[in-house]
């Protein structure tokens, strides 16, 4: 779950998906539609397939045990250097290196590593540096003050380098400079459009086979918008990011004239709130359906 999110954003999540999945057969048993109901609202949904797919490989491979052998772990889906890496020091206390947001910044400045740190050989020296630095036990307790320290001294701006314990070793001349990261990719604006078609109380939903897919998003519309849509009523309009992307979400009051019963379905107001729906789709919806 911290995998490109914020560890305030992540406790919540974390805290309902633990009493809602308590075991590893616990989430090897659900289906994938609970497991990405339970993950909602944290996006990048491959990382809940991918959670639920070592779940049910932990139970057929390894009896229901989690492997604390790193190359092991990385035998698992979604499992790579890093998190095999990261749960063979916190889980295990082995003593292994770790690269990651707050590491990566502090190790970037120790060694004055000018290479990108989203280049090959950006995350080659980082990986070399922190190998250089691995104790021994307690491994955990190490990586922990790595991080701290990169989370509230060696911050992205302003460094707090006048208090800094390890000052003496730094090689960076100025390390607010660093970590020095490639280019940024243009972000691309994008305009998708769906449609609200209600009968009574019940909502046309249809499973994305796509971006969020296995979960249910208001159907898709396709419209020429060089052309007058004066016959279409746009009654929501939202703004979201997704990757590199600027997605604008408008959705246009429509009628369910044929539905395509392999993937959509009508759903009641009422049990709207236990389907995996995609953030966006969700705050449109509680919107038009008040």
């Amino acid at each position: 779950m911290l995998q490109q999110t914020q560890a305030a954003a992540v406790a919540p999540y974390y805290n309902r998906w633990l009493r809602r999945f308590p075991t590893v057969r616990s989430l090897a048993r659900a289906t994938e539609s609970d497991v990405l109901h339970a993950w909602q609202g944290l996006g990048y949904y491959t990382r809940a397939r991918n959670l639920q797919r070592c779940g049910k490989l932990i139970v057929e491979k390894f009896g229901g045990i989690f492997p604390s052998n790193p190359n092991e772990l990385k035998s698992l889906p979604g499992i790579g250097r890093y998190s095999a890496n990261a749960i063979a020091v916190f889980a295990f206390d082995q003593p292994l290196p770790l690269v990651e947001a707050n590491t990566g910044r502090v190790l970037a400045r120790l060694f004055n590593i000018r290479d990108p740190i989203d280049s090959s050989s950006g995350r080659r020296r980082l990986w070399e540096a922190s190998a250089k630095l691995v104790p021994g036990k307690p491994a955990r307790d190490f990586q922990n003050a790595m991080m701290d320290l990169g989370s509230l001294i060696c911050t992205a701006r302003n460094p707090c380098c006048q208090v800094c314990p390890v000052r003496k070793f730094c090689r960076a001349r100025d390390p607010a400079s660093l970590p020095r990261k490639r280019e940024r990719a243009a972000i691309v604006s994008l305009i998708e459009l769906h449609r609200l078609c209600t009968f009574g109380d019940a909502l046309l939903l249809e499973q994305c086979r796509q971006r969020w897919h296995g979960m249910w998003i208001l159907p898709p519309l396709k419209l020429d918008l060089k052309r007058s849509s004066s016959r279409r009523r746009l009654i929501h309009t939202s703004v979201f990011p997704f990757t590199n992307h600027r997605v604008t979400l408008r959705v246009y009051r429509h009628r369910a004239h044929q539905i395509d019963h392999r993937v959509q379905r009508w759903f009641r107001k009422g049990e709207l709130d236990a389907v995996p729906i995609p953030s966006p789709h969700r705050r449109a919806i509680n919107a038009l359906l008040v």
